[in-house]
């Protein structure tokens, strides 16, 4: 099956599932990686089938950005739900605590920039859905 038809494509019934890293600096900032389209996004992306999700969150922030995922967390931090910016199909990111080796990143389509931001400052940017339901549940005190 062509994946990019599939992720299009999925019924109703079942949601996408994206797993995601909530990487957070010394102030309890969180780390989103800017695309080329000017929104900000969460480190990560699709889970593929049958896969373990520290090694998809792996394999997902290595394609995208070229950087080094480590210190996963077994267990994850958020569940959002919410639909998908341009398909309306309904997602699931699964956030995970984790580290960067560095923040040395390869520039791509997913990953233009990278900056750490208060739940405040995120606001004021152009975010995916996905981030604003983050923003909802995330509570820097808590971290």
């Amino acid at each position: 099956m062509n994946s990019k038809k599939y992720k299009d494509e999925v019924p109703n019934c079942f949601y996408r599932v994206s797993v995601k890293a909530l990487i957070l600096d010394d102030k309890n900032r969180f780390l989103l990686t800017q695309e080329t389209n000017g929104k900000w996004e969460l480190p990560g992306g699709g889970l593929d089938h049958g896969e373990n999700p520290q090694d998809g969150l792996k394999r997902e922030i290595l394609e995208e950005s070229g950087l080094e995922a480590n210190n996963i967390a077994k267990q994850p931090s958020y569940l959002i739900t919410t639909t998908h910016d341009r398909t309306g199909t309904h997602i699931l990111n699964v956030l995970y605590k984790a580290e960067l080796k560095d923040l040395n990143f390869t520039p791509s389509r997913e990953c233009a920039a990278l900056k750490f931001f208060t739940k405040e400052e995120a606001l004021q940017q152009d975010l995916y859905n996905n981030v604003k339901a983050f923003l909802q549940e995330f509570d820097s005190n808590n971290h």
